[in-house]
């Protein structure tokens, strides 16, 4: 196993998209419907490079693409992503505990039953409503407001966030994230760094690498737990 060995981890910050659940599809149909009605182009790919990324800038990313930053106002623009995000909203109605990613609820009793604290880092402003969605509400110890985090990931500020709340030392954190830019958040923090589904030669350094989320329950509480 490439990267250093943490035993007897005391805490788990968990990205949400990609790691707790996967609501990818739900941003690419609400970004996809809102770009049609502007007359703009927005594609699949266009929306895998948004992961870790909030909803403003998001908005930014796909105006610059389509060469199209200066046309709305800074006003014009808070509105629209509100108008993504009521589209999107419509969309989460669906969620159900089906859409908890394999292997994420194993993992969450392996915690429990080790001691581990849990924590959200989500910049997402809807975490509260997906965590409702599928069930896992009172399930974590702390969830990270994305109202009060200033920066976004590669910064560390919410995995710091995280850790500050649980009132724990970074070095005793483990990260979870599925995007090059939270691997980055994490490992900025100081944080031993799980990736999910990302490359081995993405450009950021894991120190554990997974295919998905159906290995942690048994690759990552080997290294974690002892």
């Amino acid at each position: 196993m490439k990267g250093y060995r943490i035993m007897n981890a005391k805490a788990i910050l968990f990205d949400l998209d990609g790691v707790i659940t996967d609501t990818a599809r739900y941003h690419f149909l609400a970004w996809k419907r809102l770009c049609d009605e502007l007359g703009l182009t927005f594609t699949e790919a266009d929306n895998e490079h948004l992961k870790g990324i909030d909803r403003l800038n998001s908005l930014e990313v796909i105006l610059s693409q389509n060469a199209k930053s200066d046309v709305w106002s800074d006003a014009e623009k808070e509105e629209l992503a509100a108008r993504k995000n009521g589209y999107y909203q419509q969309l989460l109605e669906q969620l159900t505990p089906a859409d908890i990613l394999p292997g994420i609820p194993e993992f969450l009793s392996q915690c429990r039953q080790h001691g581990c604290r849990t924590a959200v880092a989500s910049v997402s402003r809807n975490v509260r409503t997906v965590l409702d969605g599928i069930g896992l509400s009172d399930t974590f110890d702390f969830v990270a407001d994305p109202g009060q985090i200033k920066k976004n990931k590669p910064d560390p500020e919410i995995f710091l966030c995280c850790a500050s709340a649980l009132g724990l030392s970074p070095v005793d954190c483990v990260g979870i994230d599925d995007s090059v830019a939270g691997i980055r958040a994490i490992r900025a923090a100081g944080m031993f760094a799980i990736g999910i589904g990302i490359p081995s030669n993405a450009p950021c350094r894991q120190d554990l690498s997974l295919h998905s989320t159906c290995e942690l329950p048994v690759q990552a509480c080997k290294i974690l737990f002892g």
